[in-house]
């Protein structure tokens, strides 16, 4: 039976003037389910968003949840992003699926809005099933062994989420990326970068060859 270890993290970095700033600005939400297997950096690349979303002032939660095998067991974690305050953590349907696996693809493929952002790893996942007209495939896990690190597949999927979605930029993820990162792990860092910034060209570059800019 799968076991999950559920936490609720809220954080913000919002004061009164900022909120005031916002009063007359249209209000964002964008709820983010990521899933995959335990060791392909799912909870990584959800902490990694929320850490960046809150150093542009957004509201953002992060609730993960993951199995008892962790290591080769399932993992998901989900993620909103807001202008506004959040009431609960808990996503039903998201706006963006990053799915990096096929047993997370069927757990969560009814979880998605109608012409929600899916973001598919194609290494592991061979299912021609269209469930949104917006479902992208790349190959995130065989991109990241060219580049030596099969561990960095999670930043290529995040460079691909930027380049899809234009929440945050790059250069605040990767701040984010930087002060995250424990001493002893420093040499990852560059790695890292490389990865996110391989997924979003790859997929600026998938952009231009399907609309021919």
């Amino acid at each position: 039976m799968l076991i999950e270890k559920i936490f609720w993290i809220v954080r913000s970095s919002r004061t009164f003037d900022s909120l005031k700033a916002f009063c007359n600005s249209p209000n964002m939400e964008e709820k983010i389910i990521i899933a995959g297997a335990g060791g392909q950096g799912i909870m990584l690349l959800g902490k990694v968003l929320a850490e960046a979303a809150m150093r542009k002032n957004k509201f953002i939660t992060w609730l993960p949840a993951y199995g008892a095998e962790v290591r080769g067991g399932t993992a998901y974690c989900m993620i909103i992003i807001s202008d506004k305050e959040i009431g609960s953590p808990y996503i039903h349907k998201a706006d963006t699926l990053i799915i990096m696996n096929n047993l997370s693809l069927e757990k969560f493929k009814n979880r998605i809005k109608k012409n929600g952002l899916m973001l598919i790893n194609a290494s592991f996942i061979k299912n021609d099933l269209l469930i949104s007209p917006k479902m992208l495939k790349y190959s995130f896990t065989d991109i990241a062994k060219n580049m030596g690190n099969i561990k960095v597949a999670n930043m290529i999927a995040l460079g691909s989420y930027l380049a899809n979605r234009k929440i945050l930029d790059t250069q605040t993820v990767i701040k984010a990326i930087e002060e995250m990162t424990p001493p002893e792990k420093k040499y990852l860092i560059e790695i890292n970068k490389e990865a996110l910034l391989a997924g979003k060209k790859l997929t600026l570059s998938a952009h231009e060859a399907l609309t021919g800019a």
